[in-house]
């Protein structure tokens, strides 16, 4: 086993280990990073998992560092694609034409974007990325991580990292058991957050589902896969409030509950700059092969692209039969979840009813070179929800809810590292719960959820900070976790400049005031100006 050394171990490369290695680099510090799958950038990539974003984002609402990963997917793909003369024009250009986004985009875009915000600092030395390992084993002395080993996941042996800051920013708080820091998962009770929509009891083992997602396009031909083992369980799977069975068209609407019918088109001959984006329920979700597609063929010269490309991230993806952390058959339940896509893509290509009145779309064909998973799918699921650590502040649904805070504006706090805006959207759970929706003002990520109660040096990086398992609903979509990661790095790299603790920053005046001016500095908007509309 060997053994390295330096300022900062990051463990986990989805968007908050990325933003926290970038944070630590700027700022001059040496940093090793670790991720387990073959991409870095987690949802954004390896999840593939277009991003959910706010309907200001063009605008503001994020840190720098985030506008100019955005402004790289557009510059790659207007120096490296075929783009029509229009697309190519269009200022706020969305490659897919997905209604989920302002830029849907396939993933391998994405990878390319952050390796070269990377590769600065990787041909320096004071990056190096140790991929694909993940943890295994940390030391601890008193309420410090002192260092964590990290596993090749192939069999390539052992690698020890010492460092007087550890980040966690797995997607699931991988090192919180691993280094005792205190956690809670699932559902809190209202007796202890006070939420209007927590349950009487904690459940911790109550969950959001996990999604494993594929990309497909529609072209001539036969393409349909084997029919999975487990499709006749599938095929007949019916949760009690879906209105109907898992594999069909209809399903409850996040927002009312009301059991609606999607519809499934492929290829329509739409012109992609029609769409209007937006973070709220649109149109294109009635038509789930426009809802979160990721490259719309007739953004791209003729010929070049024979059809476009959808990303199934769809509610019957969406796994119930239990949760994947904590829990000793994790690893039985991340098999099934692949086993429900698949089995979603043989009904989709088989009996899925069409609008011409026949069944089966058997042209549609599974782009696993767009993805990059063995299987055809996304090489890693999409997990909505970590461990948390028990933080010094956590936030809690009344402090986002418009529906109790009435219209006051955006949620401010003193201590301030960032801004978000998504409305809490929790998907069904592994405890039987249907959708929760809340409507939000925009909000501030709070120092104080960044920062566990009694650990001294270890940091949350992504949607493991100190939410709840509701709030964690607004929380954890893509620029916020981006946000989460820089100002863990940050935090981290300016420790480390002044001698002091993440504790002592927060409850220091003058100490709190200099490292927001180095936040703001670095382009990270603290607060949120006057805006109207959520």
């Amino acid at each position: 086993m060997s053994e390295t050394t330096a300022d900062a171990l990051v463990v986990g490369g989805g968007l908050g280990g990325v933003a926290a290695a970038l944070a630590l680099l700027r700022a001059g510090r040496t940093v090793v990073l670790t991720e387990e799958y073959d991409w870095l950038g987690g949802q954004l990539t390896s999840q593939a998992v277009p991003p959910d974003e706010h309907s200001w984002v063009e605008r503001f609402g994020v840190t720098a560092s985030y506008r100019a990963l955005r402004d790289g997917i557009r510059r790659y793909y207007r120096d490296h694609y075929p783009l029509t003369e229009r697309s190519r024009a269009w200022r706020e250009l969305n490659p897919g034409a997905g209604h989920v986004s302002r830029l849907c985009h396939e993933p391998r875009v994405a990878v390319a974007v952050i390796e070269a915000m990377l590769a600065p600092y990787r041909g320096s030395g004071r990056l190096r990325v140790l991929q694909p390992y993940r943890p295994v084993a940390a030391e601890v002395d008193g309420d410090r991580v002192t260092s964590v080993t990290v596993e090749h996941r192939d069999g390539g042996g052992r690698i020890t990292v010492t460092a007087p800051y550890v980040l966690d920013a797995t997607e699931t708080g991988e090192l919180l058991p691993m280094t005792g820091t205190e956690y809670v998962t699932g559902f809190e009770s209202q007796a202890e957050t006070g939420e209007p929509s927590a349950p009487a009891e904690a459940q911790p083992l109550n969950m959001q589902a996990v999604s494993v997602c594929f990309a497909i396009d529609h072209v001539d031909g036969d393409h349909t896969v084997d029919r999975p083992a487990s499709y006749g369980f599938w095929r007949e799977y019916q949760p009690p409030f879906w209105g109907d069975r898992l594999l069909s068209w209809r399903c409850p609407h996040p927002r009312t509950l009301e059991i609606v019918e999607r519809s499934f088109t492929p290829n329509p001959d739409d012109d992609p700059l029609s769409v209007v984006a937006d973070q709220r329920l649109s149109p294109g979700d009635a038509n789930l092969w426009t809802f979160r597609r990721i490259a719309a063929r007739r953004n791209f010269v003729p010929g070049a692209y024979d059809s476009d490309i959808t990303l199934v991230n769809w509610p019957m993806i969406d796994y119930l039969e239990g949760p994947v952390i904590d829990v000793p058959d994790a690893g039985r339940h991340l098999a099934a979840a692949r086993e429900l896509s698949l089995s979603v893509l043989y009904w989709l290509q088989t009996e899925a009813p069409r609008p011409d009145g026949g069944t089966g779309f058997p042209g549609l064909r599974l782009r696993g070179d767009v993805t990059g998973g063995a299987d055809g799918l996304a090489q890693a699921a999409y997990i909505r929800e970590s461990r948390r650590i028990r933080a010094l502040y956590t936030v809690v649904e009344q402090d986002l809810s418009l529906a109790v805070r009435g219209d006051k504006g955006a949620v401010r706090y003193a201590d301030s590292v960032g801004v978000g805006m998504y409305r809490i959207d929790l998907h069904p759970s592994t405890g039987g719960d249907n959708y929760i929706d809340v409507g939000c003002s925009p909000f501030e990520i709070p120092l104080g959820a960044l920062i566990p109660r009694r650990m001294t040096n270890l940091l949350p990086a992504g949607k493991n900070i100190g939410t709840t398992h509701i709030t964690n609903g607004a929380y954890r979509l893509h620029p916020v976790e981006w946000n989460i990661g820089e100002a863990a790095g940050a935090l981290a790299a300016f420790c480390l400049d002044r001698g002091t603790t993440p504790h002592a920053v927060r409850e220091g005046d003058a100490l709190l005031d200099d490292f927001q001016r180095r936040l703001t500095d670095d382009g990270v908007e603290l607060r949120w100006p006057q805006v109207a509309g959520y």
